[in-house]
């Protein structure tokens, strides 16, 4: 069972195009053996949640919390990392604060 703060490494596809590549993603929650995760991305110009190195993320990235989709357990690779509580917390607050708003 996959929690909200790992973040993993899956095959994702693309929205604009048919592609499928292994990506790093953040789980949100799993129910009913659907996996929702938010993407990950190195494009720093991209809108999002920072993750950085001392974080444990391999290069400096952000949190996509405008790109959530739902995968399966047998799109996961492995899992990288756990995210900090104070980093689920901000997390948490940013999509409170998009569902309200």
């Amino acid at each position: 069972m996959h929690k909200f703060g790992e973040v993993i490494l899956a095959q994702l596809q693309f929205v604009d195009t048919l592609e499928i590549k292994s990506r790093p993603a953040l789980v949100l929650f799993e129910e009913e053996g659907n996996i929702i995760v938010a993407g990950i991305t190195s494009n720093l110009e991209r809108n999002g949640i920072k993750l950085t190195k001392k974080e444990g993320a391999i290069r400096e990235s952000v949190i996509r919390l405008n790109y959530i989709f739902t995968i399966s357990k047998n799109m996961i690779k492995r899992t990288l990392f756990q995210i900090s509580t104070s980093k689920k917390k901000e997390i948490r607050e940013e999509i409170k604060n998009k569902l309200i708003n």
